[in-house]
């Protein structure tokens, strides 16, 4: 590994897998990062926050105990924004990620580290979570692939949970193939996660990286593009050519649920954390407090206070607020509408594509420090990813050209358990 310059890992460990029988297991030549808030027994899971600084699992989460079991060969755990609250890796109390094609960018969020670690040659391949976006982003920022597996592929047992109804977790390599092993590696059903099944069962993703598209139907989804800068647009519209001439047919489609898709998410997924995160309060999980009477409340107050970092505290506050009696009705229930909505929107494209496509990011990495100031702008710049996790579905981020040097992705979307049809695909482009 190298002196780890972009600040990509929290903690750095060698840990080796063992396989289950005598023969190598099918990552036995691969080293992993895996991002800091998938659990891994006796090494430290923090999060990317002070809440959890000095936390040390008793267990390993699903996906860990399987890439092990496969022989692959930990080399760290991967820096993140904090709790996965953010879309730049700027959030983590143990600052920020740079950029390994450019180090005064961000290399986006919230599974940063973890693409940043395979982009700079630190880790073959790594795993990340993806609640809005927070693998196939810093994989389109990164220049590397990423998957986000259909909900219900990929046990989250051991996951610590930012927004249960959203969360996968998916895995981030240089290739197609690669990460197509590594997603025939951790998925399938587990009893001890009643979100698993068997939806994938009998699939072969790393088969699928055949690149044979032929006869492919692939529908851009116009209301994706509107938004995106002019030269991220010219980008993928190259690579639909490239998809174009190796036999796949190009159409256009519009979903107009998408408009209300950010404003759906955001109040979804800040109303779980909401729930998700009153578990930290420094009596089962955070740091000690002292304060003067021994006043409970305060206690639960301090801890929180000098735990979190600003992001978050903001995330759980809206969320609280959009739970409250009086206000459930008008936001997290018009929220869960609108969700509804979207899902019923891919249903019906998926009856004339078989896959959907846009930019995985509107915008080329921004500046670090550059969208701090602006938490709107930040929430924004997940307009094209957080409509896969609401409609539950699978996409892949490929790269997909440059723009003045810098990487652009282009997303692959299928339908419920098509992670083949879009490794398929993804696999024509990268050739």
């Amino acid at each position: 590994m190298s002196s780890d310059e972009f600040n990509a890992f929290i903690t750095e460990t060698t840990a080796e897998g063992d396989t289950d029988d005598e023969s190598e297991g099918r990552l036995a030549d691969k080293t992993i990062a895996i991002k800091d808030n998938i659990s891994t027994k006796d090494i430290r899971t923090t999060c990317g926050s002070a809440m959890l600084a000095d936390y040390v699992p008793p267990y390993n989460a699903t996906v860990v105990d399987r890439v092990f079991d496969a022989g692959a060969t930990l080399v760290g755990k991967t820096n993140m924004d904090e709790f996965g609250m953010g879309g730049t890796t700027e959030t983590s109390a143990f600052g920020p990620t740079k950029n390994p094609v450019d180090p005064d960018r961000a290399p986006g969020g919230s599974s940063g580290g973890s693409a940043a670690a395979v982009a700079a040659g630190d880790a073959d391949i790594a795993l990340g979570t993806d609640t809005g976006g927070s693998v196939r982003n810093p994989a389109a920022f990164c220049g590397v692939v990423g998957i986000k597996p259909t909900y219900g592929l990929v046990s989250r047992y051991g996951i610590v949970a930012y927004a249960n109804s959203l969360e996968q977790v998916g895995p981030l390599a240089t290739t197609v193939e690669d990460a197509a092993l590594l997603l025939d590696v951790i998925s399938g059903p587990d009893s001890q996660d009643a979100t698993t099944n068997d939806g994938g069962e009998g699939s072969d993703y790393a088969a699928a990286a055949d690149g044979n598209v032929d006869g492919l139907t692939v529908g851009v989804i116009t209301d994706l593009i509107e938004g995106a800068d002019d030269e991220v647009v010219d980008a993928f519209e190259d690579s639909l050519d490239e998809l174009e001439a190796q036999g796949a047919e190009i159409t256009e489609i519009s979903l107009e649920s998408l408009e209300h898709a950010v404003q759906a998410y955001y109040v979804i997924a800040m109303s779980e954390a909401s729930s998700n995160l009153a578990r930290f309060d420094g009596v089962r999980y955070g740091p000690d407090t002292d304060t003067a009477d021994g006043n409970w409340n305060d206690d639960f107050a301090a801890v929180r206070e000098d735990g979190f970092g600003p992001e978050v505290k903001r995330r759980i506050l809206l969320g609280t607020y959009a739970l409250s009696a009086g206000y459930h009705d008008k936001y997290y229930k018009k929220a869960q509408d609108a969700r509804a909505w979207v899902k019923q929107d891919f249903d019906a494209a998926f009856e004339d594509v078989d896959v959907l496509a846009s930019p995985t990011m509107p915008v080329v990495p921004p500046q670090l420090g550059e969208s701090l100031d602006d938490p709107l702008q930040l929430y924004l710049m997940d307009a094209n990813t957080v409509p896969v996790n609401l409609a539950n579905l699978p996409a892949i981020s490929v790269p997909a050209g440059e723009v003045d040097g810098l990487p652009v992705g282009l997303q692959l979307i299928g339908p419920k358990f098509g992670e083949e049809t879009i490794i398929r695909a993804a696999s024509a482009v990268e050739q």
